[in-house]
């Protein structure tokens, strides 16, 4: 009795324009779970939702003062109602019948309204309301998948899924949630014009779950597709670094030099590579070249040294004097200069030129390296 009446004060609510009202009386009736299988409690929220938007519209229209957040939420409600609605309208009788009475017309009153959960999320995007665009979004793009839209096909009729997916991606992203920004990723990348910024969500969601291999995986594919996008050349060269995997790292750079031969970070990741597999003097043209390039890049003298160093402590151990005294010499060059751009980075420049001047012969010099290591 309590139910019927609430019901039909709802209804005068609606009839006499008090949305507000009959909103929260179907809530109030919603928080007993006895009446969440009640279809007629859905119907008249849905008429209080439905009478707050259309006041909403017709603010809009006669440009009246607008709270566009509550407007547009009222679009998201209309559509969660009558999807809850439709699972509970669609149960089968008795004989295991579906037959769902309202599906055809509120799919139909939906639909027309779909394109506002659109411009409700892009809304909220603006505003920074990462969460609320969220869910916009995902309503979005839920409906593909909502028995109350079956035949509408959103997936193949709706060319916008691609660009809402990726709103719904970046939202999720700057909420630095991980399970969220890989839901959609699929779809997503279906936005040929976002895609780079897509995979690199969606690397950054495997790195905060800690899953290096798809973490990896995706940096190969961001490189693959769209090797000069800065997200992922570093990172890549950083994992395959990180693993061991030198020559990928070489195989990586040089196919990123194919594609721009002038790239300064292309032709540094090479000669890192290259030193790191002991390939010297590869090392050492890489970086005679990129000095030529850039005259003022510090790490670039630290790899051309330390090459130098490393071939003439071979040569040292091959008994071949001159060619070691020549190497340390270029090494002393390259290795001062680095000393001179980047003086607080003595742990890296001290030790060489230590075994540099121990080899030269440098008293003076190195002394003054010895007493800086002792302190």
């Amino acid at each position: 009795m309590a139910q019927k009446k609430e019901l039909s004060q709802a209804r005068s609510y609606i009839k006499s324009g008090n949305y507000d009202g009959a909103d929260q009386l179907m809530m109030n009736l919603l928080k007993d779970t006895a009446n969440r299988a009640n279809e007629k409690v859905y119907l008249t929220l849905y008429d209080a939702v439905r009478g707050k938007y259309n006041q909403g519209n017709e603010k809009f229209y006669l440009k009246q003062s607008l709270d566009t957040a509550a407007f547009f939420g009222n679009v998201n409600r209309m559509f969660t109602v009558l999807e809850t609605l439709d699972s509970i309208d669609a149960r089968p009788d008795k004989k295991g019948r579906v037959a769902p009475s309202y599906r055809k017309r509120h799919a139909s009153q939906m639909d027309a309204q779909r394109s506002n959960l659109f411009n409700g999320g892009v809304f909220h995007v603006r505003k920074g309301n990462w969460k609320d665009a969220y869910k916009f979004f995902q309503t979005y793009i839920d409906c593909r998948k909502q028995p109350l839209f079956t035949g509408y096909d959103y997936n193949t009729r709706d060319k916008r899924m691609p660009e809402a997916a990726y709103w719904a991606t970046f939202s999720a992203y700057k909420q630095h949630d991980p399970e969220l920004t890989l839901r959609y990723q699929n779809t997503a990348l279906l936005d040929s014009s976002r895609a780079a910024f897509t995979l690199q969500y969606v690397a950054e969601a495997y790195l905060w779950q800690n899953d290096r291999d798809l973490y990896l995986t995706t940096l190969q594919e961001g490189f693959r597709r769209f090797p000069q996008f800065a997200y992922f050349f570093p990172r890549l060269i950083d994992e395959y670094t990180r693993l061991g995997q030198h020559e990928k790292a070489l195989a990586a750079a040089d196919s990123a030099i194919a594609v721009n031969d002038s790239s300064q970070l292309f032709l540094f990741a090479k000669s890192s590579a290259l030193l790191r597999l002991e390939r010297n003097e590869a090392c050492i043209e890489v970086c005679q070249r990129l000095i030529q390039l850039n005259d003022s890049l510090s790490e670039v003298y630290f790899n051309a040294g330390t090459a130098h160093m490393n071939i003439a402590m071979m040569a040292s151990e091959d008994n071949d004097k001159k060619t070691a005294s020549q190497h340390y010499q270029s090494a002393r060059t390259y290795m001062e200069t680095y000393r001179k751009m980047c003086p607080d980075e003595k742990s890296k420049w001290a030790p060489a030129l230590y075994r540099i001047y121990l080899n030269l012969n440098m008293g003076r010099q190195f002394d003054e390296i010895d007493e800086l290591l002792k302190k």
